[in-house]
């Protein structure tokens, strides 16, 4: 902190700068030059991306640092990232920590300026000329592949861009995913596949109340899907999903469990030195696939009209067409065994293999970070910007948080606690000098300044207002909590109204 911002700082306050009793009442243009002052020495920081991993990055900084002013910078017109594209709209209450970063957002130190796309509208550098750091905490955009022959015939989608249309995501509207088959396979067994399950198979009642979009909405009522496997490489003890999400999918109305007894031989014997959370999960499972159900939920099984079942020790191989035609017909699976045990089980092909009839089969293996900037370092076989503690390696000022920091890991909680502590190692070199705040840098002035000069008209937190205002009372009408915009063009047309 340079000298003025510090004694400014000091004397009066953050929000105290305009005191009478210290710029005396015949000094009326006192207070504005104090203001200038301390706003050109305070330390300028810079988010590039609105998802968790950028606002809690922001939220801590300006929470910590009273002298801090941050910009958030965000490729599209709306904020919150994955919070809006990626949370299934069935869950909520998830959605609520939009609230604590709408508080962010609205804090007299920090602006938003969506429809800004770093890397394309301005670069690493520029931002890195404008602000004393710049945190990257733009997520996960790309997909990982499946690597096998046949993914990309017609029926094949990856789980991010199946999320992202029934979210509203503008690039994945067109996306029209074809659903007249009975059986669907998603591959991957983490909370987005049984997310996905669980659209696929709830009644359309329990969704037309959520902010799914309409166009989804009117899909998924015309569905002809009524069995949906969920198929892990490995095994039960090691399946990546949360208890919370397979009581979801146990109680799913109309939804009957299928599973294969064979799959959890001998998981029972095991399970005393296996930790409480793991335990709990792996003891629901081992009910819902083994044990007789009570007369009650026998006859809720008996009257269901689609089913849901994990498929463990399974990976795929090759995704089968119908005869001259370039659509999915099955999916052929190698069988795995284990070797080793717990969370480091290594999958081993045995030589089987098995068919299955399917007409659609949705990766969810694992989104990945792309590199946007060719200045900045990359491991591209981890798809992360390599880091300690959030500090990028060998480029000083630039710190990542998020995704892109630890790889598409964790709940929203997991990238709060990581984002915070990127924050604090900022905050750790503001004070040991390692980052130098002390010259006056420009911040968002000659950022907006650049950006209107290349035709980039930026989207203020004001202008998402606009656009939130829109989508709910569209949402009213319909009996939903909001009806997303689904183009950029809609949302700028809006916003700039």
């Amino acid at each position: 902190m340079c000298f003025q911002s510090y004694f400014g700082h000091l004397l009066w306050g953050p929000h105290k700068i305009r005191s009478r009793a210290v710029c005396g009442p015949r000094a009326p243009s006192c207070p504005w030059l104090v203001y200038t002052l301390f706003s050109s020495c305070s330390p300028k920081v810079c988010v590039v991306g609105s998802g968790p991993g950028g606002f809690y990055t922001a939220q801590h900084l300006i929470k910590a640092r009273p002298d801090v002013e941050l910009d958030i910078y965000e490729r599209l017109p709306v904020p919150f990232g994955l919070v809006r594209f990626g949370v299934a709209p069935d869950h909520p209450e998830v959605k609520n920590v939009i609230n604590t970063f709408t508080q962010t957002a609205k804090h007299s130190r920090c602006n938003f300026y969506g429809n800004v796309n770093v890397g394309r509208d301005v670069t690493i550098n520029e931002l890195k000329e404008a602000y004393h750091a710049v945190v990257l905490s733009y997520g996960a955009e790309g997909n990982r592949t499946m690597g096998v022959p046949g993914e990309d015939l017609a029926g094949v989608y990856a789980a991010k861009d199946f999320v992202g249309w029934y979210n509203g995501l503008p690039n994945c509207r067109e996306l029209n995913p074809d659903l007249s088959c009975e059986t669907a396979v998603i591959l991957g067994q983490g909370n987005v596949a049984l997310d996905v399950a669980r659209i696929l198979l709830a009644p359309i009642s329990m969704l037309k109340s959520t902010d799914i979009t309409q166009p989804a909405l009117e899909a998924l009522a015309q569905s002809q899907v009524r069995r949906v496997l969920i198929v892990g490489r490995r095994g039960p003890l090691q399946i990546a999903c949360t208890i919370k999400e397979i009581r979801e999918m146990v109680n799913l109305p109309g939804t009957k469990p299928e599973m294969l007894p064979a799959d959890f031989e001998g998981i029972s014997e095991v399970l005393k030195d296996v930790p409480r959370p793991r335990k709990r999960l792996t003891e629901l499972m081992l009910k819902t696939a083994l044990e007789t159900p009570g007369e009650k939920e026998l006859e809720r099984r008996k009257s269901a009209s689609r089913s849901w079942g994990f498929r463990f020790f399974r990976s795929p191989v090759e995704v089968l067409a119908e005869p001259r035609t370039n659509k999915t017909s099955a999916i052929r699976l190698a069988v795995n065994r284990l070797e080793g045990s717990g969370a480091d089980a290594q999958a081993v092909l045995t030589g089987e293999v098995e068919d299955v009839t399917c007409g659609l089969v949705i990766s969810s293996i694992g989104y990945r970070s792309l590199l946007i900037d060719p200045g900045l370092p990359f491991d591209s076989r981890k798809a992360i910007i390599p880091n300690s503690m959030g500090r990028i390696q060998h480029t000083p000022g630039v710190y990542c948080s998020g995704w892109v920091k630890t790889g598409p890991t964790g709940v929203i909680a997991t990238t709060m606690n990581n984002s915070f502590d990127t924050a604090r190692s900022m905050m750790e070199d503001m004070d040991s000098g390692a980052l130098d705040v002390s010259a006056v840098k420009s911040g968002s002035q000659s950022i907006t300044a650049l950006l209107r000069g290349r035709g980039v008209k930026p989207v203020t937190f004001a202008d998402w207002e606009k656009i939130d205002s829109v989508e709910t009372k569209k949402g009213e009408a319909e009996g939903k909590p909001r009806e997303k915009l689904l183009s950029v063009e809609e949302m700028l047309q809006v916003a700039q109204t």
